[in-house]
């Protein structure tokens, strides 16, 4: 009867390891830590909410086969958030069956990423050599797609001032973009 006696007295340690972690200042201790975890895993906002939320939720209701001899309460917890994240991360994966995958466009070829890169630099450049107005407008017209009324109302500018300094400094991009500079 001596190996039921150490099997008893191991699932003693167990339950007893399992009963002694007080879940409300675990909670209140990791919520902040599990959130921040996923503010960056996910960005801030809901789903990290909801992540952090279904953490716990699964913590709580595997709460019994916390081992304390085995690991510290907030290591286990950042397992299971290490999980949740796993399974959300492969939740929202596309799965295409293999016929179909060849009908699916490729993605860039590495020539014309570094052709995309270097008209980028280029233009970035002929930018450059415009004033500081036009520059600022034609952020805020392509940069963050501003109507005209939009940045007329912005920087207190007409907006047929605003047409007219646009299409100016667009006229003046491409030229300079078809000469080569």
């Amino acid at each position: 009867m001596a190996n039921g006696d150490a099997t008893v007295a191991r699932l003693w340690l167990w339950a007893r390891g399992a009963r002694a972690t007080e879940w409300e200042a675990t909670f209140t201790a990791e919520l902040p830590r599990v959130y921040n975890f996923f503010r960056y895993r996910v960005g801030p906002g809901p789903v990290a909410e909801d992540l952090t939320s279904i953490t716990f939720e699964k913590a709580w209701r595997a709460r019994d086969r916390y081992r304390r001899d085995q690991a510290a309460v907030s290591t286990w917890i950042f397992s299971v958030a290490r999980n949740v994240a796993v399974d959300h991360y492969r939740a929202q994966r596309n799965y295409v069956p293999l016929e179909e995958a060849a009908d699916l466009p490729g993605g860039a070829t590495p020539e014309e990423i570094a052709e995309k890169r270097s008209d980028e630099q280029r233009l970035a450049r002929l930018l450059e050599r415009r004033d500081e107005r036009e520059r600022e407008l034609l952020a805020l017209k392509y940069g963050a797609e501003c109507t005209n009324r939009d940045i007329a109302r912005m920087t207190g500018l007409s907006e047929s001032n605003v047409g007219t300094i646009l299409h100016r400094a667009v006229e003046a991009l491409r030229t300079e973009w078809d000469e080569g500079a």
